[in-house]
């Protein structure tokens, strides 16, 4: 268990991890959508990304409008890949032993 990352552990940020692991960056607002909550909660939990390192924050326009993108480091994606690889050792033990 020591090998989980309690950073990413927290729901809200290992859905959000998932996410953006499989796209280069994601909009503020698809992001919230998806993870279902408001843009207070979002941004606190980015913002304990951005400050690991983890998630890169840039402010652009589309369509004339400002917003957000949001984007896994590559210490952030390797993070990620460690904390899934964690949660397969957790389930593969209790596999074992159940």
């Amino acid at each position: 268990m020591s090998d989980l990352d309690p950073l990413i552990h927290a729901p809200a940020r290992l859905r959000l991890c998932a996410m953006l692991s499989v796209v280069d960056d994601a909009q503020f607002a698809t992001v919230r959508e998806r993870l279902d909550v408001s843009d207070s909660v979002l941004s606190k939990h980015v913002s304990a990304l951005v400050d690991a390192g983890y998630v890169v924050a840039r402010k652009g326009a589309l369509d004339g409008r400002r917003t957000t993108w949001l984007a896994l480091t590559s210490a952030g994606r390797k993070a990620f890949a460690a904390h899934v690889a964690a949660l397969r050792a957790v389930i593969d033990a209790t596999d074992e032993t159940g």
